[in-house]
C-alpha cells in the first residue's frame, strides 16, 4: 500500500458517513435537539483547522477556514443553536486537533484526516437539509461549499509524498488519532 492508500485505510475504518448519527441526518431522522447539540460541539472543532492550516504554511486555506467557521456559525444560528453541553467526547477531538496542528507532519495527517472526509460527509448532510430539514440556503452554506471542496485534500497528499519516512509515520498517527476522536465525538451527541 502506498501512504495515500495507507491513510485512506484508516479513515475508511472511520468513515463518518456510516455513523448512526450522520446516517440519521441524512434519512431525517436526527432530532432536532442533537442536530443543535452537535451543530455547537462540532464547531469546537471546525475552529480549530485553521491552526493546522497556519503551521504547514498554508496560510491562503487558514484564511480560507476562519470564513467557514463563519459558515458554520450562521448555521448555528439557522437552527437555533444554545449553548452546548461541553461534552469530554468533544473536548478530546478539540485537544487531539490542537496537539497535531502544533507540528508539521502531524498536521499534514490530521487535516487529512478531516479534509479527505469533508466533500462526502458534507454533501450527506446537505442532501438530509434539503430533503428533511428547513433550513434556508443561507443557513446550508457551509455544507454547500464544502460537498465540492475536494482541492484540500488534494494538496495533502502531495505533502504526504514529499514527506521521510519518520515524518510519514507521524502523520499517519495524527491521522488515526483524528479520525478516532471525530467518530467518538459523534458518539458523544449521538449517545448521549
Amino acid at each position: 500500500m502506498n501512504r495515500v492508500e495507507q491513510l485512506d485505510a484508516i479513515i475508511s475504518q472511520f468513515d463518518l458517513n456510516t455513523h448512526p448519527f450522520y446516517q440519521d441526518w441524512r434519512m431525517g431522522k436526527l432530532p432536532m435537539e442533537k442536530l443543535r447539540d452537535y451543530s455547537v460541539e462540532y464547531g469546537k472543532f471546525i475552529g480549530t483547522i485553521d491552526e493546522g492550516w497556519d503551521t504547514i504554511g498554508e496560510t491562503h486555506y487558514a484564511e480560507e477556514e476562519r470564513v467557514h467557521e463563519q459558515l458554520w456559525a450562521q448555521f448555528q444560528l439557522e437552527i437555533a443553536a444554545g449553548a452546548g453541553t461541553n461534552r469530554p467526547q468533544t473536548d478530546t477531538l478539540v485537544t487531539a486537533a490542537k496537539n497535531a496542528f502544533s507540528l508539521e507532519p502531524e498536521a499534514v495527517g490530521a487535516l487529512y484526516a478531516f479534509e479527505a472526509q469533508q466533500p462526502h460527509t458534507s454533501q450527506s448532510k446537505l442532501d438530509g437539509l434539503n430533503e428533511h430539514y428547513s433550513l434556508s440556503d443561507k443557513g446550508k452554506e457551509y455544507f454547500v461549499v464544502h460537498a465540492s471542496d475536494v482541492q484540500e485534500a488534494e494538496d495533502l497528499r502531495a505533502y504526504v509524498a514529499k514527506m521521510s519516512d519518520d515524518d510519514f509515520a507521524r502523520a499517519r498517527s495524527a491521522c488515526a488519532v483524528v479520525c478516532a476522536a471525530m467518530w467518538n465525538a459523534l458518539d458523544g451527541v449521538y449517545y448521549n
